[in-house]
């Protein structure tokens, strides 16, 4: 497998909308949707009728084998990936991740130490619980945790994208804006009267700033050897003529995308030891409150993180909870020693649009990106080389889509209440 970097710039609005389940409201993604990206590839080829891809009336080829195939392109989310680092200066980041569920911050004023509030004052910093929630269910204690800086509450940090740059932490987002249109009489050429709405959309740039710039988005396409070079020249060649999301034709959706072709890394062994040696640090420190209830077993130790929103099935029932069953299957690895100790995750429905179809598409229940799931195992070398797949492919289905990208031991359960970020 290879992948394929995407840089997304936004050259105007983005209408990237979701309409919930019984709602009249058309509400504005803060991304752009993998099923987005890979809707607006297909649609490029399509129109073109590019030789380098032959159609699906010529019994299948490189089309099919990207889009149709049982081993098909998988075309991972895009997130914002742009942070002011002066007052009109800005960064790309290379890498964006999403915040765990288990992240906490002080409820007056939450957000990483480098972000201010708004009068102006520094916020208080972002921890981790994983680690001490896992030992306060051990000691059988209540974990109540207050903010490290005042004292006092703590909730969810409210931060979705971050980035790390200089063992620093930083928010990353997408501003948003109404769009007001008026509807045009086919007849007489003229505005309709009473016929007045509003698009909500992503901003194309910084545009508070002096010199704003354009706003950038990263994502990746995972997909086979054989058709990588070609996928990653026919978006190079046409980096100006795709189009994202909808109302394209009121001038909406314009992106310029650059590709390239990066190597598959694989440092999840790594991630899984230097999480285990935290782990049984944090545990130590724990004794200074005497003999627990149950001790922690000697096991090797793993999360999976949720890095999109995921479409878990079990027992043909939707589920927001990965079962040791569910992960033995997902990634093809029989061991009877799995156990999970804790699941941390939320739920809503997603459903959208299918342009080549022209249908909507069915309401799925999803969970939500953040999730957190821990597991433990006696047979750690069974899990390295399967759960460094999992990162590439996904767990649970639509994983093509951009659902169900899920990383290994994410950094920021290492970030402990005394040293927030």
């Amino acid at each position: 497998m290879k992948r394929i970097e995407l840089e997304i710039k936004a050259l105007s609005p983005l209408a990237i909308s979701r309409q919930k389940p019984g709602g009249s409201v058309s509400e504005c993604e803060d991304y752009i949707p993998g099923s987005v990206i890979r809707g607006a590839v297909a649609s490029e080829i399509l129109k073109q009728s590019n030789q380098q891809f032959r159609d699906l009336s010529q019994n299948g080829g490189d089309f099919q084998a990207l889009f149709l195939s049982d081993n098909p392109a998988i075309f991972q989310n895009a997130y914002p990936n742009i942070r002011k680092i002066e007052k009109d200066d800005f960064k790309l980041e290379e890498e964006v991740k999403i915040l765990p569920t288990t992240a906490l911050s002080s409820k007056t004023n939450p957000g990483f130490k480098t972000g201010k509030n708004c009068n102006g004052d520094k916020c208080n910093g972002v921890f981790d619980t994983l680690f001490d929630r896992l030992c306060a269910d051990c000691y059988s204690y209540p974990y109540e945790p207050n903010c490290p800086v005042d004292g006092g509450r703590v909730d969810s940090p409210g931060i979705t994208f971050y980035s790390v740059f200089n063992d620093k932490y930083y928010k990353l987002s997408a501003q948003k804006r109404l769009l007001t249109k008026v509807g045009i009489n086919r007849k007489r050429a003229i505005s309709e009267d009473e016929i007045l709405y509003s698009i909500e959309v992503l901003n194309e740039s910084e545009s508070k700033c002096k010199n704003p710039r354009p706003v950038n988005y990263i994502s990746s396409i995972i997909v086979t050897e054989a058709l990588s070079k070609l996928l990653k020249n026919f978006i190079s060649e046409n980096s100006l003529n795709f189009r994202i999301g909808g109302s394209s034709s009121r001038g909406l959706g314009k992106v310029e995308i650059n590709a390239e072709i990066v190597e598959i890394t694989n440092n999840t062994q790594t991630k899984i030891e230097l999480f285990n040696s935290k782990l049984w640090e944090r545990w130590k420190r724990w004794s200074i409150f005497g003999n627990s209830i149950k001790e922690l077993q000697q096991k090797t130790y793993f999360t999976l993180d949720l890095q999109s929103d995921a479409i878990l099935n079990e027992n043909w029932q939707r589920t927001t909870v990965i079962s040791p069953s569910m992960l033995q299957q997902f990634a093809g690895v029989d061991d009877s020693s799995l156990e999970i100790h804790a699941a941390y995750s939320s739920y809503d429905y997603r459903s959208g649009w299918n342009s080549a179809w022209g249908l909507m598409k069915d309401v799925e229940l999803v969970t939500n990106k953040g999730g957190v799931y821990l597991f433990s195992t006696f047979y750690p070398e069974k899990w390295y080389a399967a759960l460094a797949n999992l990162e590439l492919t996904g767990v649970g289905e639509r994983t093509c889509e951009g659902f169900g990208q899920v990383e290994i031991c994410n950094e920021f359960h290492l970030v402990m209440r005394e040293d927030a970020v």
